[in-house]
């Protein structure tokens, strides 16, 4: 069975006014031609974020009034569900969480549906008002538990501080969420690595990253790299799980195909905001339109903020984690 490929999805939270509608507008206004949707949440019975995004993009759905993930949490699986079920599918869609929902678990709601990989939970944090915010008492948990469920942390208004107040900015995030990727997005500018794999001439290589379109390295953009590990042999599952789960940098995301000694499978890998998927395809199957009986080596993909001693370190713990 030819089963279409998973539309990448982007979870896009932040407390009120961190800049989250800013971070989307200049998205579409840079989406090089991707079909990207947005579904927006705004907190009120007027969704102003969603005019705002409209005025950019004409595939915008809207939900009022509340936090996305429990007073219109039915809603929302609607909406995923009618996306899912389009004939032409967009390259990427993006929920816009209000300023007071946990991104985090509007993230799993995403995940129910297999039409759906999650590519990254990213928070925006407003610099200029991010430390009062964690000491207010009634939203100082909540800003919180937004930051440390992030893979991405774009870190707003970095003009409005000076270097010592951006320092104490980065240490705070770094403390909250020290696996998280951290990029300065002033005027909203991120790279598009971060919401999709922008594909490029693939690298000559042989085995599945020659063959997988999907495992084209992304858009090169400053502070992100990707670097690929490819083996002929096969992983220990146990092993494979911690080194992913470890992995000593800032990752935005991980995926691959892979062998596992003692299992005749191949299987998928994602890695993406301390979440891990690794399930065995259906015979036949190898997820991007191949053939599971015509790969005959794993190989994964990682993306990040990481040096070259990084990707050594990377490469090292993917040897360590061989049958």
């Amino acid at each position: 069975m030819n089963a279409r490929p998973p539309i990448p999805l982007v979870v896009v939270g932040g407390y009120l006014g961190a800049g989250k509608t800013t971070l989307l507008n200049r998205l579409l206004a840079n989406a090089q031609g991707l079909r990207i949707t947005v579904l927006v949440n705004d907190f009120g019975e007027i969704n102003i974020d969603a005019a705002l995004i409209r005025a950019r993009s004409d595939d915008v759905i809207q939900l009022e009034n509340g936090c996305v993930c429990c007073s219109i949490g039915g809603r929302l699986a609607q909406a995923l569900v009618a996306v899912a079920d389009r004939g032409a599918r967009p390259d990427l869609l993006v929920i816009e969480a209000s300023g007071v929902s946990d991104p985090r678990r509007i993230a799993q709601i995403g995940l129910l549906d297999p039409a759906f990989r999650l590519n990254a939970v990213l928070v925006a944090v407003d610099a200029a008002a991010v430390h009062g915010s964690l000491r207010d008492p009634l939203v100082g948990e909540m800003v919180r538990q937004q930051i440390a469920g992030a893979s991405v942390v774009a870190v707003t208004k970095t003009d409005l501080c000076d270097a010592g107040g951006a320092a104490a900015v980065a240490e705070t995030v770094g403390t909250l969420a020290p696996r998280a990727t951290v990029l300065d997005a002033r005027d909203g500018d991120l790279p598009l690595s971060v919401f999709i794999d922008a594909a490029v001439p693939a690298p000559t290589a042989t085995g599945v990253l020659q063959a997988q379109a999907g495992w084209h390295r992304p858009t090169p953009h400053a502070g992100i790299r990707s670097v690929a590990y490819q083996t002929g042999r096969g992983f220990d599952k146990a092993r494979l799980r911690h080194a992913l789960s470890t992995l000593p940098v800032r990752l935005l995301r991980a995926k691959g195909l892979v062998r596992l000694a003692g299992d005749p499978r191949l299987h998928e890998v994602h890695v993406v905001a301390g979440r891990m998927r690794m399930q065995a395809l259906a015979h036949g199957e190898s997820g991007q339109g191949g053939q599971v009986d015509q790969v005959d080596q794993s190989a994964l993909v990682f993306i990040g903020a990481f040096d070259a001693a990084g990707a050594d370190s990377i490469r090292a713990c993917m040897a360590s984690a061989l049958a």
